[in-house]
């Protein structure tokens, strides 16, 4: 009897009437949301509850009687609404709605890329949208790139690449064996730093070089950071360019970084995850100039380029390095660890079983060409200058600095005295979140607290600035 209930749950499960009945209706809820979001017409970008609050809510619902499309509105409801204009916090993509679709097909179908006979599809799309990223990069066809799950993973990679290439010890094949380092940016992604110490650099082979007034590495004091390290008995074997920053949006003189490398031959990597996309722009391409020149460089797809997370190109300039770092035997998956098979991705990415993750690149492009990332990125860049400007006009209110990309921060500072401007800014962004009618995010910048916006929707316009501007004025004005 528990056999016939139990082939009964999973010929439910299987059913194909049953998914096309609830899917319909999703689809239905999700463009209802959609709508909804781009016409301002919720109330809330998020609805705010503590965590425990959040936490008891769904304990409660597990054990209530929903249907699936129940449960789907439920979710729906309590979960920031990031398609809304007024969301401007973290760095996440407004995903276009194409590129869902084509993750609910990569999620049905299941099919993985480390091996080629379980995603001939998925392998064949990564190798080519990987090597129309590194020919908009200015690469030639000497390159090659992968698709991993995020830009720690994309950046832990390429160091470990750099490490195959620059390190005077094989690490692969006789462990550790002397101190190496790195040189960084202060302003580089905390990935970069996690990266290094799960290689084993420990504090001191991180070298971190302090920024200019734009936030931007002081390439005039690359020299004496690497003669200092090398005096220490350090073997340096990478630099790496932000291109941009996460925290202020400031890129870096990549050319001058690129010479620094290539003098000392060291290695050059460029943590483009969020900034790397104005590679498709012609108006802002210039800010990653020398971008070319780099051995390896990361691009997140599910930040600027309208793809669900977590979609990362990870590029080297020339194909064989990525090779080198995984070269390793597993017969069960493939006869030859030598041979170079693009097909094969499991063999140039910690990951195996992987998502399909190009199909969402694939149907973004097939559908609107590579224009539809450079009008995105162009979209996204000028409406901050946008901003920036209508914050310089107010006086209450003091600019960290001129936005070169999407990310801005700011700060109310109608305050008798600076102590109180810190304390006021977390109180205003508290408070903000808690109404829900705007996410916006915060952050420490030269010991001082910033609001900080990061403008990812291209629908959002200087109405949605003013109503947050105002609102912040008002907050400010009660405190």
């Amino acid at each position: 009897m528990e056999l016939l209930s139990t082939q009964h749950l999973l010929k439910e499960a299987y059913d194909p009437k049953q998914f096309r009945s609830i899917g319909h209706q999703l689809i239905d809820l999700l463009a209802d949301h959609l709508e909804d979001s781009q016409t301002a017409s919720k109330d809330v970008v998020l609805p705010y509850k503590t965590p425990k609050e959040e936490l008891d809510f769904w304990q409660q619902h597990l054990q209530s009687d929903a249907s699936p499309l129940d449960t789907f509105k439920t979710i729906l409801q309590h979960s920031i609404h990031i398609q809304d204009p007024r969301y401007m916090g973290h760095q996440t993509a407004t995903v276009a709605p194409i590129a869902s679709l084509a993750g609910l097909m990569s999620d049905l179908l299941n099919n993985g890329t480390g091996v080629f006979e379980m995603g001939p599809a998925s392998n064949a799309l990564e190798k080519l949208v990987t090597d129309l990223l590194s020919s908009y990069v200015g690469y030639d066809s000497s390159a090659s790139g992968i698709l991993t799950s995020g830009g720690t993973l994309a950046n832990l990679t390429a160091l470990l690449a750099a490490r195959k290439a620059k390190n005077s010890h094989d690490v692969w094949q006789d462990g550790h064996n002397g101190s190496l380092a790195v040189i960084v940016s202060q302003e580089s992604h905390y990935c970069i730093d996690r990266a290094a110490r799960i290689m084993g650099f420990g504090d001191e082979g991180i070298i971190q070089v302090p920024v200019d007034k734009n936030f931007k590495i002081k390439t005039d004091e690359l020299e004496q950071h690497y003669k200092n390290a090398v005096e220490k008995g350090l073997e340096v074997i990478a630099v790496v360019g932000c291109a941009c920053s996460t925290a202020t949006g400031s890129y870096d003189d990549l050319e001058a970084l690129a010479d620094f490398s290539k003098k000392h031959d060291l290695w050059f990597h460029v943590d483009g995850a969020h900034g790397g996309a104005a590679v498709f722009s012609k108006k802002y391409r210039n800010l990653v100039k020398g971008i070319d020149k780099a051995d390896s460089v990361v691009i997140d797809f599910h930040k600027m380029l309208m793809t669900p997370a977590l979609t990362t190109a990870l590029l080297f300039k020339e194909g064989k390095d990525v090779y080198k770092t995984f070269a390793q035997k597993a017969q069960y998956l493939w006869d030859s660890p030598q041979s170079e098979d693009w097909f094969n991705s499991g063999k140039r990415t910690f990951e195996c079983t992987k998502l399909m993750m190009s199909i969402k690149v694939y149907v973004l492009l097939k559908t609107y060409g590579t224009e539809i990332f450079e009008q995105n990125v162009n979209q996204l860049y000028d409406v901050t200058k946008d901003f920036a400007q209508m914050i310089s006009k107010r006086s209450n209110f003091e600019l960290l600095t001129e936005p070169e990309a999407n990310i801005l921060n700011f700060r109310y500072v109608d305050c008798t005295l600076e102590q109180d401007i810190d304390a006021i800014n977390t109180v205003i962004r508290q408070q903000l979140i808690e109404a829900g009618e705007f996410y916006i995010v915060q952050t420490t910048i030269s010991g001082q607290k910033y609001l900080r916006c990061t403008i990812m929707n291209p629908f959002t316009n200087k109405d949605h600035f003013s109503a947050l501007l105002n609102e912040i004025e008002n907050i400010g004005n009660l405190l």
